[in-house]
């Protein structure tokens, strides 16, 4: 019998982390398409978009683990025009070593019910169609439906990247009861 996983914890980020967050995700800019970035934000790009989703009042969100920060996931701002205010884009990493954990299934439904709760209307997922389904099904499990497919809209590492888009309800009346527990897992 091996030891038991460390306990780990969802809780809001704070500018500490921010260094942690940097470096996870510096791993998916530079070894993956999953992002359409191509060059790492430093920590200091992440305080300005860390203080600039706490401006808009959305939530970022970290999994520690072992006092570790093992994942992370944020509400931005789905397009920048005043009328989409009530609509997010759900943004979800985890640190390679700590994937299947069923931390990212903790961190987008703590992240779903608490922009519910903040009163935004809907929750759209751009995912980068990698062939893989795995973040496609963490949504699916979490109550987003299918709204599009956007074909070859992304280069990076020498192939086009198709992203599908999915959105949810965060309403009360919207509100589709998942089948994954945000507690579940952690």
């Amino acid at each position: 019998m091996g030891a038991p996983a460390p306990r780990s914890v969802v809780r809001p980020a704070a500018p500490a982390d921010l260094r942690a967050v940097a470096g996870i995700y510096a791993h998916y800019v530079l070894h993956s398409v999953i992002t359409f970035e191509e060059e790492p934000p430093t920590a200091d790009d992440w305080l300005r978009r860390f203080r600039d989703i706490a401006s808009r009042e959305n939530p970022f969100l970290v999994a520690e683990v072992a006092g570790e920060v093992a994942g992370y996931a944020y509400a931005g701002p789905w397009r920048p025009r005043p009328a989409y205010r009530n609509t997010v884009e759900d943004t979800v990493y985890l640190s390679p070593c700590h994937t299947g954990r069923g931390l990212g299934g903790a961190l987008l439904g703590a992240l779903v019910e608490r922009c519910a709760r903040a009163g935004r209307r809907r929750m759209v997922a751009v995912i980068a169609d990698t062939g893989q389904d795995a973040s496609a099904a963490l949504h699916r499990r979490f109550g987003f439906t299918h709204a599009g497919r956007l074909t070859e809209v992304g280069y990076k590492h020498g192939r086009w990247v198709d992203t599908v888009l999915m959105e949810r309800d965060l309403t009360a009346d919207g509100r589709r009861a998942h089948t994954e527990d945000p507690a579940q897992g952690i």
